[in-house]
């Protein structure tokens, strides 16, 4: 049994600096869930990515990560990512001071 099975993490990052902390959750065993862009998705999904849908950057960063989309500029968004949260242990986000 991997060494954080049944440790539930909501992540909110983008780029290394976050999804780096995540993807090492989710090596070793969390169920990771990263929050995206409608329409969008991560920003790093287009990084270097040619006519792939998802880049390599991406898929190496978010492997073993179950992803969902929400709106967070929608009230709706808003109380849907509140409403979650109880429901994790972990929440990460690296987004700068102020946004959250």
């Amino acid at each position: 049994m991997p060494a954080l099975d049944g440790l539930r993490v909501l992540d909110m990052t983008q780029y290394e600096a976050g999804t780096s902390c995540t993807q090492a959750l989710a090596w070793h065993g969390a169920d990771v869930v990263k929050i995206e862009q409608p329409g969008v998705g991560d920003p790093g999904r287009g990084v270097g990515s040619g006519d792939a849908i998802d880049s390599h950057y991406f898929i190496n960063w978010n492997a073993n990560k179950r992803s969902v989309t929400i709106n967070l500029r929608d009230e709706r968004g808003k109380a849907l990512l509140f409403e979650m949260l109880p429901h994790y242990d972990v929440f990460v986000e690296n987004y700068g001071p102020g946004v959250m």
